[in-house]
């Protein structure tokens, strides 16, 4: 297989930017391919308030270039560059307007105008570079455009005359800028039509994830359970009908993380390193969070951690009406992560009356501090989602031998194989509806599972054994990358 040359292109990528795994897999995924003899750049903007330029040497490269939007409307960027690892180049897309201006990556009012620029910037840049790619690889809705823009706007571009247009769906409930069922039937957008000029109001309504799976040569999901769900109703986010149109360019492929980071043996943020063969040490790490959270301290009382954003997607309905259940059972609950203000105020409200038995930290920021040493320190991981097109916690939970009880849902249920006594390579709890008694039933079990030490230590030591790290996804991504490729050449 050639040596191919790569971009990959992302809203945010850790450890610049950051708000889930979508940062995680931008950062991970160009890192494995690059290990893997390839030649890639990674290109993001440049979030001035967030980004701090010194700590990671990122320098300008070139200032004030006019990008030209549409017949009537240009804006001026500037590109900067840094190294994520040696020879691994990370370009920034700056403007003060759209980039400089806010403490938080997303939420603004003119959120699909700001990834507009951002995306015909990116194709932009690769001119000014003049790298001819053969692969460019977009992320999720924010790089939408660019299969659009160039099959339309650059398709005479020479330097682009050979890329091929891979698109990974990372979550497909988001489509642009704003929410996708909000927008009033005769405002949605088709798909195929020219986009509204910059400055009109109609560049709010632009379905930038249809037309990426529209235009794109292939087109990935970050599992392959999640590749099946999103061909229907339930979980198609309205694109089902576009879906199955391209169902012969679909294709999921689980996520992995980067093991050299997640490591217990060396993770400086543990009270005390192991591995598989020294598990026992876990409870040194239990004992510190233990009194770090303002728990009881007891080894024999299981502690169970989420560490998610508290939403609905992710199951936090059902663990907040079943929480007094949970504590029934003696266990704790360590619930650490930003979301939905109205479920972080009923946990708040009911961690003062289970003081010893539940904590909250509802903090993006403490999420990222203490995650490691929460995962190293519990027993069992909490991700009960609605639905999840991968989800890199549970993957992170089995390096540090917490073991995860999830639903069967996407990624969740690629990874997770529900526990049996004889079968071998169960690794967790699972259940299949999104229902509260089949919650508790999964939840249960791996309670009562728990007091049989040696059958749970057998049970943690499996996942820490198991080999989730990116170097298989990776390869499998250059497999995708021949495919898009092989489509684009037959397609021209």
């Amino acid at each position: 297989m050639k040596k191919l040359k790569i971009v990959s292109i992302s809203a945010e990528v850790h450890p610049y930017s950051k708000t889930g795994g979508l940062g995680d897999v931008a950062r991970s995924l160009p890192k494995a391919l690059h290990r893997l003899g390839q030649e890639v750049i990674i290109i993001t903007p440049f979030y001035t308030k967030l980004i701090q330029a010194e700590k990671f040497g990122i320098k300008k490269i070139f200032s004030d270039v006019k990008i030209k939007i549409d017949d009537k409307n240009e804006e001026s960027v500037s590109y900067y560059r840094a190294e994520l690892l040696p020879g691994l180049k990370v370009y920034f897309i700056g403007n003060e307007k759209y980039f400089s201006r806010h403490k938080k990556l997303y939420g603004a009012q003119n959120e699909n105008a700001r990834f507009y620029l951002f995306d015909i910037a990116a194709l932009k840049l690769l001119s000014l570079l003049k790298f001819e790619a053969d692969i460019i690889h977009c992320h999720d809705w924010h790089t939408g455009l660019i299969p659009y823009l160039r099959q339309n706007r650059f398709k005479k571009s020479q330097t682009l005359a050979k890329a091929a247009m891979v698109y990974t769906i990372h979550n497909l409930v988001f489509q642009f800028g704003h929410n996708w069922w909000e927008v009033p039937a005769d405002k949605k957008d088709k798909g195929v039509k020219a986009l509204p000029l910059f400055n009109n109001k109609g560049v709010e309504y632009i379905n930038f994830a249809k037309r990426a799976i529209i235009y794109s040569d292939v087109v990935n999901t970050v599992s392959e359970t999640y590749a099946e769900e999103i061909l229907k109703p339930t979980f198609g986010q309205d694109l089902h009908r576009v879906l199955r149109n391209r169902k012969d360019r679909l294709y999921g492929i689980v996520n992995g993380i980067d093991y050299k980071e997640y490591n217990p043996i060396n993770d400086k943020n543990l009270i005390i390193n192991y591995d598989h063969k020294k598990i026992q040490r876990k409870k040194v790490n239990k004992e510190h969070i233990q009194k770090l959270f303002g728990l009881k301290v007891d080894q024999d009382v299981p502690v169970i951690c989420t560490t998610s954003r508290v939403t609905y997607q992710k199951g936090f309905d059902l663990i907040l009406n079943t929480l007094s259940n949970i504590m029934d059972m003696g266990a704790q609950l360590i619930i650490i992560g930003a979301g939905d203000k109205s479920y972080i105020k009923e946990f708040m409200k009911l961690s003062k009356k289970y003081p010893q038995q539940l904590a909250v930290i509802p903090s993006h920021q403490e999420n990222q501090k203490y995650e490691t040493l929460v995962y190293a320190g519990s027993d069992m991981f909490l991700l009960p989602s609605h639905h999840e097109p991968c989800g890199i916690n549970q993957l992170i939970s089995f390096r540090y031998g917490c073991v995860p009880i999830v639903r069967q849902t996407g990624g969740l249920n690629d990874t997770v194989e529900n526990f049996e006594p004889d079968n071998k390579a169960s690794n967790g709890f699972s259940f299949k509806n999104y229902d509260q008694k089949e919650f508790l039933i999964s939840l249960t079990r791996a309670l009562e599972t728990y007091k049989h030490k040696k059958i749970w230590r057998d049970l943690a030591c499996r996942g820490m054994k198991a080999s989730y790290s990116w170097e298989i996804p990776a390869k499998e991504y250059l497999e995708l990358y021949q495919e898009a490729i092989k489509v684009k050449n037959q397609t021209n």
